[in-house]
């Protein structure tokens, strides 16, 4: 393996001499196997680690682990901690997108200050094939497909080469020693429950899985090259940048040759992901004023175009609630739970909400309320406005303007501490049962 890393490494020019490079060691298997290769070589290197907090002694012992482990060989070391569920708060996102963030931001801080030439990561085979099927299952374009790239930027990702088996085996013949990161065998999360149910199934079904979806991702990233070469040429003639805003022609879009493909690569770097611009491109034929929101921009429709801007104003933030999410910290505590109908019991609290699972589509978001929103409440068989709804209740100003909004695609599922939406309710028919709890 150490011979495969070096011709790797330098046939496909992802390190070369004289560099100075920031390893990322976190105490596990994959990384400690990372540092090993590099004693070895005569690269020149530092290592990084993070501490999120997240494991309490746990991540604590990591951190001593990797420290002992730095000075025996003398290496250079940079560590830090993070107070990640804070973090995750503040900007209103999950767990793992704070934990990444926070990562990488760390990881770039140090290699601009202490003049590292670029970043390097343990990902490797497997971690490329997890990424392939949650991509797939979470609906993406031909990019989602690629996988991990070996170089992006200042980052690298030597072992993709390598596969599980492979790093276990370097692990064990070299007596390395590597911190267990018990949550790796939570099944519970996604990406654990295809390392640990799904992809082994096709292992048996075919001894050369691993090897025969590399080549074809090998294939998919030929054929992305010459799709974004032809999708690149009709953004140029739908897509216009102005000071604070860029525009998509409608009528410009609507001329190429694949409009809705054109408009998924335009927005999907805004931010914007796929059941989004599904619906942004369901609204062309429709009245202008409609408001799409990525956690990052706002597109507006006009009647010939499409504006998108920046988010500058916190009425304007939007919070996703992904399906595989457990927990969010903006606009407030969130608790998000997976009920089976049969463990299920009616609960009346106007700050838990029941849905019918496979009522809604992912991702659901959070938004605050606008003139013109209506809803079917809960017991009703018509629809009102959620501006009459307030009036019903004297609501007081400041409580309307705290009031923030769940929604599945256009349709409002819940006034979030108030009522829930009529269609999304919980029947006997209902197989299994979403709760969410305002904290």
């Amino acid at each position: 393996m150490f011979d495969q890393f070096i011709i790797n490494s330098k046939r496909k020019q992802l390190i070369k001499p004289g560099q100075k490079i920031l390893l990322a060691i976190s105490g596990g298997i994959d990384s400690m196997v990372l540092l090993h290769l590099f004693e070895r070589s005569e690269f020149e290197y530092g290592i990084a680690h993070c501490n999120f907090r997240l494991r309490g002694d746990e991540s604590d012992g990591d951190e001593a682990f990797v420290r002992e482990q730095v000075e025996q060989h003398g290496t250079a070391a940079h560590f830090e901690t993070f107070d990640t569920i804070e973090y995750a708060s503040l900007k209103g996102i999950s767990i793992e997108m704070a934990a990444r963030e926070l990562r990488y931001g760390f990881f770039e801080r140090i290699r601009k200050e202490f003049e590292y030439d670029c970043i390097v990561t343990a990902h490797h085979q497997d971690d490329l094939i997890e990424t392939f099927f949650l991509n797939l299952s979470r609906k993406t374009g031909i990019k989602g497909l690629t996988g991990i790239k070996e170089k992006k930027g200042k980052l690298i990702r030597p072992l993709l080469f390598a596969s599980r088996e492979d790093i276990e085996r370097y692990a064990a013949e070299n007596s390395i020693s590597y911190r267990e990161d018990s949550s790796n065998n939570e099944v519970v999360f996604q990406r654990n429950f295809l390392r640990h149910k799904i992809l082994p199934l096709f292992s048996e079904l075919n001894p050369a899985f691993k090897k025969n979806f590399m080549a074809s991702v090998d294939n998919l990233k030929v054929a992305y090259d010459v799709y974004k070469d032809a999708v690149d040429d009709e953004i140029q003639a739908v897509l216009t940048k102005e000071k604070e805003q860029s525009v998509i022609s409608i009528p410009a879009l609507q001329n190429a040759s694949h409009p809705k493909i054109v408009l998924l690569e335009i927005l999907s770097g805004y931010g914007f992901n796929a059941s989004v611009v599904d619906a942004v491109f369901q609204s062309l034929e429709t009245h202008s004023g409609k408001q799409f929101f990525s956690k990052t921009h706002r597109l507006v429709k006009d009647r010939d175009a499409l504006f998108i801007q920046e988010l500058t104003n916190d009425e304007d933030r939007v919070y996703y609630i992904e399906e595989d999410d457990m927990e969010l910290f903006a606009p407030f505590n969130i608790s998000i739970e997976r009920l089976d109908a049969n463990d299920f019991s009616i609960i009346k609290d106007p700050t838990i909400a029941c849905i019918d699972l496979d009522e809604v589509q992912f991702p659901l978001l959070m938004r605050k309320w606008q003139q013109g929103d209506y809803f079917q409440p809960l017991g009703m068989t018509g629809f009102k406005k959620i501006s009459d709804f307030f009036i019903d209740r004297k609501m007081p100003l400041h409580e309307k303007e705290n009031t923030w909004l769940l929604c599945s695609g256009k349709n409002i599922v819940w006034i979030m501490g108030h009522r829930l939406d009529n269609r999304f309710k919980v029947t006997p028919s209902t197989k299994q049962v979403l709760k969410i709890v305002m904290g």
